[in-house]
């Protein structure tokens, strides 16, 4: 934002958030220049009920798909929402989920509903306000909660917060570079956000390639007899798991705390803790004091772990434990644990399991009255069947998946901390503008 010039001249705001703003604007306070809207749907008239999800906005319930909260079986008591209307969610403001609305319709009682005064501001200019993060981060000053982020707002926190208002002709100026930039960064984050998308579908590809084709480009071939798998290596074995597992334990899920333990304490493992071959040993709950471990499930490094219930694209996630970071953790009743006989290597079953190939078993056989909790049974893992070549191409399969992700992940990691730096940049330059601290008149 170096290019941009501050204004000429300033004043004092009399606002210890706000600061210094440009001379010629006016210093309001929110009910100056938007009005809450409290009307409910009497009688359930309106049917059009409306979602916010972060970083998108106000969309039709239907389009946002079977997540987060659920829609009212009765909608009398929903708000009323106006074409143009702002809604902010009281609970999650402080993570990006407010919005203008391009329709009308009835949204959470929860909620809260802005209608900006034409006569003041530009509905979008206000919206401009509200995403300011400086603002947002005064306005969740005055909320309640545990969570800072998501401390409760309401009407009354936001009504008296004064904030700096341009000349109506000024919002348009701003709005208009406000606009083009922000598009210019958000095509540069979709076009990241899509590489990576990219990246997740080669590393797929890759590990799919190595453990039902091999690393030797011009090995003999046969047909497996699989339709799913096709051609094999002429050497390999084709096998039913249960021909290589030892053993198959399920965890058991005791009463525990919230929080993750410590090292040296005692946890049971979380469903997150499983993700696409990798391990994360934060992501667990303290044994409650009064709750005895039970040792004989308590997960140990090399464990080859496959999640049981899930959603229908996580369930049967596959990991091998790698770092315990000095905790005792068991096995939940939603984890699996498969001790295999010695000529199978963990890692190669891992990098088979979360395979397309593999993948494409595990969603055959989920089973569930709801599939946003699909479950897999032991005899469903037992009977999948497996591409097997001798135990040293395993491993030397395993080295080489393990060296190509790594060089995936470097590039996706890079690519993550562009996308973070543009939003940052997005935000900032937002905050700026509506803030005064830069002077956009002569930017268009």
């Amino acid at each position: 934002m170096s290019h941009y010039k501050p204004y000429p001249v300033y004043k004092d705001s009399g606002v210890e958030w706000l600061r210094s703003v440009p001379e010629h604007w006016e210093v309001l306070p929110c009910r100056a220049f938007v009005d809450e809207q409290t009307c409910k749907n009497e009688g359930g008239v309106v049917q059009n009920y409306l979602s916010l999800m972060a970083n998108v906005g106000v969309i039709p319930y239907e389009e946002k798909g079977d997540v987060g909260n659920k829609k009212p079986d009765d909608l009398s008591k929903c708000k009323l929402v106006s074409r143009g209307d702002l809604v902010i969610n009281s609970m999650n403001y402080g993570i990006g989920s407010y919005g203008l609305s391009d329709y009308s319709g009835v949204c959470s009682p929860v909620y809260i509903v802005l209608k900006p005064r034409g006569s003041v501001v530009h509905e979008r200019f206000a919206l401009r306000v509200f995403e300011n993060k400086e603002f947002q981060r005064h306005a969740q000053s005055f909320g309640t909660g545990i969570l800072e982020h998501r401390a409760a707002i309401g009407w009354d926190d936001l009504k008296g917060i004064y904030v700096g208002i341009p000349p109506a002709e000024e919002q348009v100026s701003i709005l208009s570079v406000l606009d083009r930039e922000a598009a210019r960064i958000d095509a540069l984050i979709k076009k990241k956000t899509r590489f990576i998308q990219l990246l997740r579908e080669k590393r797929q590809a890759l590990i799919t390639h190595a453990v039902t084709k091999g690393l030797e480009p011009n090995v003999r071939m046969k047909d497996s007899g699989v339709d799913w798998l096709g051609e094999v290596p002429e050497h390999w074995d084709i096998r039913p798991l249960r021909r290589l597992i030892k053993r198959l334990e399920q965890g058991w899920s005791p009463n525990a705390s919230s929080e993750p333990c410590e090292p040296n304490e005692w946890g049971v493992l979380k469903l997150s803790a499983i993700k696409q071959g990798e391990f994360l040993a934060e992501q667990n709950k303290s044994l409650l004091s009064d709750t005895e471990p039970d040792i004989s499930l308590e997960v140990r490094k090399g464990d080859l772990l496959v999640t049981r219930a899930n959603t229908p694209t996580l369930v049967g996630d596959a990991c091998v434990v790698r770092d315990l970071g000095g905790r005792r953790l068991m096995l939940s009743d939603l984890v699996y644990r498969l001790s295999l006989v010695d000529e199978a290597d963990p890692d190669y079953l891992c990098h088979v399991l979360v395979s397309g190939y593999g993948r494409s078993q595990v969603q055959a056989d989920a089973r569930g009255t709801s599939m946003t909790m699909a479950k897999i049974s032991q005899e469903h893992i037992r009977s999948w069947l497996t591409p097997m070549p001798p135990l040293s191409e395993q491993r030397e399969i395993s080295v080489a998946i393990g060296e190509a992700n790594v060089r995936i992940d470097r590039l996706g990691s890079k690519t993550e901390r562009s996308i973070a730096l543009l939003k940052e940049r997005r935000s900032a330059l937002i905050t700026a503008a509506v803030t005064g601290q830069i002077d956009l008149r002569e930017a268009l």
